[in-house]
């Protein structure tokens, strides 16, 4: 479960900038949640405190047992590591690498042996229908093709969380909803806590709970039922 508290990051320069203004949310395990606003409200900033990738400038961030505003980085990477998988808007997939070498890459931190990264990156690409594009580059896939690869490496070490940072802002509407039922299949078979960002009203429909952020401020507009 996560649990923010008073969360507050300002961005400080020329001209200060508070992303995120006393902040307090709860999130509980399984939930699927999205995460809207317009553009600099706080949205990214939010789903990096989610993410471990960020620590606020005052506040707590809970993920289960761990207080994250506190934690060294070596602790960060490790739950980073373990706990949380994040799916981002441009894929972010090596060039240079196969489907699965991609897949691969989020077993390394793991210390998991060659034989098992391979296995389990090959499962990780069934579950996203794309065992058969393992070895694949990114630039002979799709763009939704590129996308699931993405989500099957942010599930290959099995997270307990997914984050999803507009998961379908470079793709068309049919390629959107068929990588919107995906994720909402795995958040279901998995029972995973998912978290997503998205300027898409389509988007959000599909989760139990909305969320808005603008100027650092968060408000519930649709609570779970």
């Amino acid at each position: 479960m996560y649990t923010l508290t008073n969360v507050t990051k300002t961005y400080s320069g020329r001209h200060p900038v508070t992303a995120l203004d006393h902040v307090n949310l709860t999130i509980p395990d399984g939930q699927l949640v999205a995460i809207e606003g317009p553009t600099g409200g706080g949205k990214s900033t939010l789903l990096q405190m989610l993410g471990a990738l960020d620590v606020p400038s005052s506040g707590d961030v809970e993920l289960g047992d761990v207080q994250l505003a506190r934690a060294g980085e070596r602790q960060l990477t490790k739950v980073r590591a373990e706990r949380i998988g994040i799916v981002f808007q441009n894929f972010n997939l090596i060039a240079t690498l196969s489907a699965q070498e991609n897949v691969e890459t989020a077993l390394v931190p793991l210390h998991v042996s060659a034989a098992e990264r391979r296995e389990r990156a090959m499962k990780a690409l069934e579950s996203v229908n794309m065992a058969d594009r393992a070895d694949h580059l990114p630039s002979e896939l799709s763009g939704g093709q590129q996308q699931r690869v993405a989500i099957a490496r942010a599930l290959v070490k099995k997270p307990r969380v997914l984050l999803a940072d507009e998961p379908t802002g470079n793709l068309d509407v049919g390629t959107r909803d068929e990588i919107l039922e995906l994720l909402l299949e795995r958040w279901r078979a998995d029972s995973l806590t998912v978290v997503m960002v998205t300027h898409d009203p389509r988007v959000a429909e599909g989760a139990q709970r909305r969320l808005r952020i603008e100027h650092g401020t968060l408000h519930e507009t649709m609570a779970a039922g």
